[in-house]
């Protein structure tokens, strides 16, 4: 529908961006911490690793006054479990003092920090221990690890996040396809460790908490019925299986049973599931990036199209199909990134709508951006009018979302500064704020303000005013 007036953006909303520990701090193994599954994990050949990334460790405080010469009043970053605890248990005292300065940094700008309790940074010693998240352990362990975050950051901080993009760990997962009733139960796991977490929290602190997957609407490539039922069952397995836990307490429908047919369902208990029931999340984060869109693939067709792929990870489109539900396929009616991400402000609309109507829950916005390499000019100067444009229409499609009557409380774009990017490096930058350095050379990792950066700082202090 077209508004013929749009809503203004509410007194109080929430504008900065985001990062994670993992992809901007570096310091891998500085005071106390402890490797993650991050640090030892294979690197894309060609992208950096995680040593340096972004050093944020070391210019929090530089990178912190950038944001606020922006107008930030929010930054959303994850605490990196290994700092906390370097072996997963054991707490370290200067990786505990070092997020107290972060966050009071802060707090000196006037900036609200979104606190990231996990942002794919497993402690390496808990899965050489007992498998990680495939082991009911990690639940114990996990809630254990956010308590002493409450108890140390709970007073400070008023927004915490559970776990960031749980989906996209476990649909991303190759093991889906050669063990897959154990890729779901380490997703079980990680559901019910967000639960607990959540209840710890209201218990230990006045802050509000939700989850933050990766969430975006499901188009049907055609209109054809099996087609449309694809793009419900997609959405049922993309989306709904890891809210639907968190908000209501049980597995979709339809996916259960589903599941349960091939063999794949986890083992669950009853006090599973009282502990979902009783994780009860203030608002739900969310990273979107643009639409699916899938058509129906039945799993004798699936077979054929394996015997003929180059690789089962290219059959499957990136491990986001599933024989016997769809396939993924490329929106042709949608603009693209030079990476082939879809651009697609309506889409975040439509997302945005669907979620609130379905879960009744304000809203957060916690990654959206567009990921491109950026030139540095021979004058230090970096002209990322392609972000500006991309970043202009999801923000006029919050609005109009807002006007719908979503509940929508901030928008925290992907990223803060240029970080490393988990599969293609510091090549593929999202950040207002370029740093200098390349691949292999870190040169002097100096911050430089984009094009962007300016025209942000505009929006922010306009309340989203201020667009052209």
């Amino acid at each position: 529908m077209d508004h013929r007036t749009l809503r203004p953006f509410p007194e109080g909303f929430l504008w900065g961006g985001s990062s994670s520990a993992y992809q901007c701090e570096g310091a891998w193994d500085e005071d106390g911490k402890g490797p993650s599954v991050k640090d030892v994990d294979p690197i894309v050949p060609g992208t950096s690793d995680w040593k340096v990334t972004s050093d944020h460790y070391h210019r929090f405080k530089e990178d912190i006054a950038l944001m606020a010469e922006m107008h930030f009043n929010e930054f959303r970053f994850s605490i990196a479990w290994t700092r906390i605890m370097p072996d997963g248990v054991t707490e370290n005292p200067k990786g505990i003092a070092h997020y107290h300065e972060v966050i009071d940094e802060c707090h000196k700008y006037g900036i609200e920090p979104v606190v990231t309790l996990y942002h794919f940074d497993l402690p390496q010693a808990l899965q050489e221990k007992y498998g990680g998240w495939a082991d009911r352990r990690c639940i114990d362990d996990f809630v254990n690890y956010c308590r002493v975050c409450y108890r140390e950051y709970g007073s400070k901080v008023k927004y915490f996040l559970t776990i960031n993009e749980q989906n996209m760990m476990v649909l991303y997962n190759p093991e889906r396809l050669t063990n897959e009733k154990k890729v779901w139960q380490e997703n079980h796991h990680m559901l019910v460790a967000g639960a607990k977490a959540m209840t710890a929290c209201h218990e230990m602190c006045g802050a509000k908490i939700g989850p933050a997957p990766n969430i975006t609407a499901v188009y049907p490539a055609t209109s054809r019925p099996e087609d449309v039922l694809a793009a419900m069952d997609w959405d049922q397995m993309r989306n709904r299986l890891f809210l639907d836990p968190a908000v209501f307490g049980t597995y979709p429908e339809a996916l259960e049973n589903f599941m349960k047919d091939r063999g794949v369902f986890p083992e669950t208990t009853e006090e599973d599931f009282e502990a979902l029931k009783n994780g009860r999340p203030d608002f739900i984060a969310f990273n979107y990036y643009g639409a699916g869109c899938v058509r129906y693939m039945s799993e004798s067709e699936a077979q054929d199209a394996a015997k003929n792929a180059e690789g089962i990870q290219h059959f499957m489109t990136g491990l986001m199909s599933y024989p016997g539900m769809c396939a993924s396929v490329r929106n042709e009616l949608q603009e693209h990134t030079s990476y082939g991400m879809g651009i697609d402000p309506v889409g975040l609309r439509a997302t945005l709508r669907q979620l609130y109507e379905r879960y009744h829950l304000p809203l957060i916005i916690t990654e959206n951006g567009c990921g491109v390499p950026d030139t540095l000019e021979a004058d230090g100067t970096v002209h990322d009018d392609y972000r500006i444009d991309y970043l202009r229409r999801h923000i006029r499609a919050c609005q109009e979302a807002i006007t719908d009557g979503v509940e929508l409380f901030g928008y925290s774009p992907w990223s803060a500064f240029d970080l490393v990017s988990t599969h293609q490096g510091i090549t593929k930058r999202y950040g207002f704020i370029y740093i200098n350095r390349d691949e292999f050379d870190l040169k002097d990792l100096a911050r430089i303000k984009k094009d962007s950066f300016y025209w942000y700082a505009k929006v922010c202090a306009s309340n989203g005013k201020e667009l052209g």
